[in-house]
C-alpha cells in the first residue's frame, strides 16, 4: 500500500470515536489497522518533523530486515503510540489521506484507540495516575503552608531526585508553582451589562481550568481586566473539574466520561443563561470544541457547549470585527516572538492572537509555528524529556538568535518550557497579559 497516490483536497472530516463499542477493544482489529496506517505513513513521510512518533516509526521500518512495515514486530508498534500526544497536527495540517479520502487515515485517533486498549488491559503506572489527576494534586498542593512546602521542594535537588524515582518526573524539568490563594479566592470584579454583537453575546463565563485556578491565578485576572476594559461581562464558571485532556492522553476514557458528566451540566446551564464560554488554555478549549463532541456525538448538551465555546482571542477578534474592541493602547510592546501552540493551530480559526496583538502601535509580532514539545506531562516525564527537548530545539534556537522584547504563547505550560530552555528569555508572558500591559501601561 505504500505506493504514492494523489491526496485528498477537501476539508478534513472527523468521524465520531466509537469508544464504547466492542470493536474498539478488539486487539486484532487494532493491530491490523495500525499496520495499514503505518504502511501509508511509511510511503508518505510528510509528518516526520511534527513530533517523535513518526521518526520512531520510520526508524523501526528502516532498521527492519525487509525495510517495510511487515518487518516490524507488532510488539514494537507501541513505541510509536508512546510518542503521540494527540496534538492533531498531522491530521489537520499534513496528512493528505484523511477522510473523506478513501484511505480514511486518522492517525491521532488510532493512537488514542491503542492507548485506550492498553489502559483497559494494564491500567497506568502510579506516576501517570498522579500526574493526570490534576484536580486532586491541585487541591492538596494549595492547602495554606502546604503550597509553600511544595514549591520549595520542587526546587530542591534531593527531593527532585526522589520525585523522579517515585513519579517518573525528570529532576531538571521545571514544575508549576501552586498558590494557596487560588483564582477562586481572589476573584472580584464589577458586574457589567452584556453588549451582544454578531456572533458573541458580550457575556462570558471563564472556565478557569485547574491550571488557571491553582498554578497561574494571575493569568485569569488578566483575562478579567482585558474583558472588562472592553465592556464584556465576565464571570467565573461557578464550579469545574479538569476538562479531561490529561486522562484522554492516557487512554483513560472512563475518567474522561466521568469528568464530562460533572462539567457539561454546569456549562450547559450557563449557555442556557446566555453565556459564551472561554478557557485560558488551548487544550481545554479543544477538548470542548472537538474531542468531547467526537466522544459523545449523541449528547445534545455536549453539542450545545461546543457551539458556545471560544478561544479567548477568537472571541476578541469577533468583537473587533463588529467594531467593539477598544484600541486605546498606551504602551507599545516592541518585538514579540509568539509560539503558536499545536492545540490552537488545529482549531481552524487562523492566528487570531497575532491579529489582536498587531493592533497595538509600534508592536511587531513574529510567529513560530513549531511544537514546544511540552504537551502537559510529555515534557516533564523522565522517559520522554529528552525527546521533548529535541522537539523544542528549533523554537529555542530561533529565540536565542533573534532580538526580542517579549516571548509569548497561548499555552502557559509550553511558554514556561521554552523559556526555561532559552538562554535569552528569562520569562514568558501570556498574550492576554501583554494585551493588559498595552492597555494599562504597566
Amino acid at each position: 500500500m505504500n505506493e504514492q497516490r494523489e491526496g485528498n483536497l477537501e476539508a478534513p472530516t472527523r468521524h465520531p470515536i466509537e469508544w464504547q463499542t466492542d470493536a474498539y477493544q478488539d486487539r486484532e482489529g487494532l493491530f491490523s489497522e495500525l499496520e495499514r496506517v503505518y504502511d501509508i505513513c511509511h510511503g508518505c513521510r510528510r509528518c516526520v518533523s511534527l513530533c517523535d512518533a513518526f521518526p520512531t516509526l520510520f526508524d523501526l521500518i528502516d532498521e527492519s530486515d525487509t525495510l517495510e512495515v511487515d518487518g516490524v514486530a507488532q510488539d514494537d508498534y507501541y513505541q510509536v503510540v508512546d510518542q503521540c500526544y494527540l496534538c492533531d497536527l498531522c491530521y489537520m495540517t499534513k496528512c493528505p489521506y484523511v477522510p473523506p479520502h478513501e484511505w480514511n487515515v486518522d492517525f491521532p485517533h488510532l493512537m488514542l484507540q491503542a492507548k485506550a486498549q492498553r489502559f483497559s488491559r494494564e491500567g497506568a503506572s502510579f506516576g501517570e495516575r498522579v500526574l493526570t489527576s490534576t484536580d486532586a494534586v491541585g487541591k492538596l498542593a494549595t492547602i495554606p503552608l502546604v503550597d509553600v512546602t511544595v514549591n520549595a521542594c520542587n526546587k530542591n535537588g534531593i527531593f527532585r531526585k526522589a520525585l523522579e524515582g517515585v513519579l517518573g518526573v525528570h529532576r531538571e524539568a521545571p514544575l508549576p508553582r501552586y498558590h494557596a490563594k487560588t483564582l477562586r479566592k481572589r476573584f472580584s470584579h464589577q458586574t457589567l451589562p452584556p453588549k451582544p454583537l454578531g456572533a458573541t453575546s458580550g457575556k462570558v463565563a471563564l472556565y478557569a481550568t485547574c491550571y488557571g485556578n491553582v498554578n497561574q491565578p494571575h493569568l485569569a485576572e488578566d483575562f478579567v481586566a482585558v474583558f472588562e476594559h472592553n465592556d464584556i461581562h465576565i464571570e467565573l464558571v461557578p464550579k469545574e473539574v479538569c476538562c479531561g485532556m490529561p486522562k484522554l492522553e492516557l487512554g483513560d476514557l472512563d475518567s474522561v466520561k466521568a469528568l464530562m458528566e460533572k462539567n457539561i451540566p454546569i456549562l450547559s446551564a450557563l449557555v442556557d443563561e446566555g453565556f459564551d464560554l472561554l478557557a485560558p488554555i488551548p487544550s481545554c478549549v479543544l477538548m470542548y470544541k472537538q474531542e468531547l463532541p467526537l466522544l459523545f456525538p449523541e449528547d445534545e448538551a455536549v453539542r450545545k457547549v461546543q457551539q458556545a465555546f471560544f478561544d479567548p482571542f477568537e472571541y476578541l477578534f469577533l468583537r473587533h470585527r463588529e467594531g467593539a474592541l477598544k484600541t486605546d493602547f498606551i504602551q507599545p510592546l516592541g518585538k514579540v516572538i509568539y509560539q503558536v501552540p499545536c492545540h490552537l493551530r488545529v482549531q481552524n480559526m487562523g492566528i487570531k492572537t497575532k491579529s489582536i496583538l498587531e493592533l497595538i502601535p509600534d508592536t511587531q509580532i513574529d510567529t513560530i509555528e513549531r511544537c514546544s514539545g511540552h504537551d502537559g506531562t510529555y515534557g516533564i516525564k523522565k522517559k520522554t524529556r529528552d525527546k521533548s527537548l529535541k522537539i523544542a530545539r528549533p523554537v529555542v534556537q530561533r529565540l536565542d538568535r533573534e532580538g526580542l522584547d517579549y516571548f509569548t504563547s497561548d499555552c502557559p505550560m509550553a511558554a514556561e518550557h521554552i523559556a526555561n530552555l532559552s538562554a535569552q528569555v528569562d520569562r514568558a508572558e501570556h498574550p492576554m497579559s501583554l494585551l493588559r500591559m498595552a492597555y494599562e501601561g504597566r
